[in-house]
């Protein structure tokens, strides 16, 4: 089994599942479709190996809703939700996922999220809907509306995550809705 919190952010749900170990090592399982009965899904597995330092996002999805588990290292997890009328439209938060805790992190539709390596990491995370172009939508990651601390100094970014917009100037139509 596995105990789930909903965070501060609505839909936002931290899974710490059952660990059986013993003198050879530990066993967990990291997903169970019966933990989210009520939503879409997982349809893909997909890997992300990133270098302490590295940040990734804010990322946000209309139409995709994620699941994350950090398997070695720790990730400064931020996520800001952009639902439009939402009760924590807005609003922030932070959680460290650490591959030695053993929690899994569900992010729900239209609430953006990134994470910043503080070591090297492996992360393995399932999608309930396949790559969509036209759905990979992002907001900047250091925007003060959020005021996300990351954890790192000197962020490693990509290309497309300095260009995003900041979130007062979202175009209203790729807004997501609550």
């Amino acid at each position: 089994m596995a105990e789930i919190q909903e965070q501060v952010i609505p839909g936002v749900l931290l899974v710490t599942p059952t660990v059986h170990g013993d003198d050879r090592g530990r066993f967990v399982e990291t997903y169970r479709r019966e933990w989210f009965a009520d939503l879409p899904e997982m349809i893909q597995g997909n890997r992300s190996e990133k270098q302490a330092g590295a940040l990734v996002g804010l990322h946000f999805h209309r139409f995709q809703a994620d699941y994350w588990y950090v398997l070695r290292g720790t990730a400064r997890v931020g996520l800001a939700d952009l639902r439009v009328g939402s009760p924590t439209e807005g609003k922030s938060m932070t959680i460290d996922l650490d591959g030695d805790k053993d929690q899994g992190l569900y992010i729900p539709r239209g609430v953006a999220h990134g994470f910043a390596a503080l070591t090297d990491l492996l992360l393995t995370y399932l999608v309930d809907g396949y790559y969509n172009p036209d759905d990979e939508l992002g907001v900047a990651y250091d925007d003060p509306t959020f005021g996300i601390d990351w954890g790192v100094s000197d962020p490693i970014t990509s290309g497309r995550d300095k260009q995003n917009p900041p979130f007062a100037e979202l175009d209203d139509a790729i807004r997501p809705r609550w």
